[in-house]
């Protein structure tokens, strides 16, 4: 479980950081991201969120989980347009980072050099088991990682593989159980 570190209410922020939420589809990050920004939004904190423009799944704007937990969001066609938009806020919340381009490394330390608070999200592994995007570098530079995991749907262990069910060679496609199953290793594997 990730204990956030202490800080007062009304008490600046003097280092900012970044936390990593990572893992499979299926495994919790976007409700886990939402958890972290609503407890920010509690402790009185400003959080601006963002997503990328094209991850239309469940909302145009919001940031939904797969459970239907949401909350708004400001989408983006790259991450060069998040440093202006995030303002004064004190937290950056980026939900699905994987489909950013590698500018969001640069954009997430840049907040943290800010101090501010960066929470990113995003798939640690595409559907062929090879490192996404610009989620490795995240978290490589990030205070703290946090990687979830799905259940496997073929034996019931953890998963950390988000195995395409449909026939498409492209990196990224856009689906959930229509497209898109959680699977062990040893599954994955078979």
């Amino acid at each position: 479980m990730f204990i956030e570190p202490k800080r007062g209410l009304g008490q600046s922020q003097k280092t900012g950081w970044i936390e990593v939420i990572c893992g499979s589809m299926f495994s919790g990050k976007t409700e886990e991201l939402i958890r972290r920004l609503n407890r920010a939004k509690i402790a009185r904190q400003s959080v601006t969120i963002f997503k990328p423009k094209l991850d239309t799944r469940y909302h145009a704007v919001d940031i939904v989980s797969h459970n239907q937990i949401a909350i708004p969001s400001i989408p983006l066609d790259n991450s060069s347009q998040l440093m202006a938009l995030a303002g004064e806020c004190e937290v950056v919340g980026i939900d699905e980072a994987q489909f950013f381009d590698v500018g969001i490394i640069n954009v997430a330390n840049e907040l943290a050099n800010q101090g501010k608070r960066v929470l990113v999200a995003g798939l640690d592994m595409d559907s062929a088991g090879v490192p996404f995007g610009p989620m490795p570098a995240l978290m490589s530079i990030a205070e703290y990682v946090t990687k979830v995991h799905a259940i496997c749907v073929k034996c019931g262990d953890l998963a950390h593989y988000s195995h395409r069910t449909v026939a498409n060679n492209e990196q990224v496609l856009l689906g959930e159980i229509d497209s898109y199953e959680a699977l062990c290793r040893k599954c994955y594997n078979l």
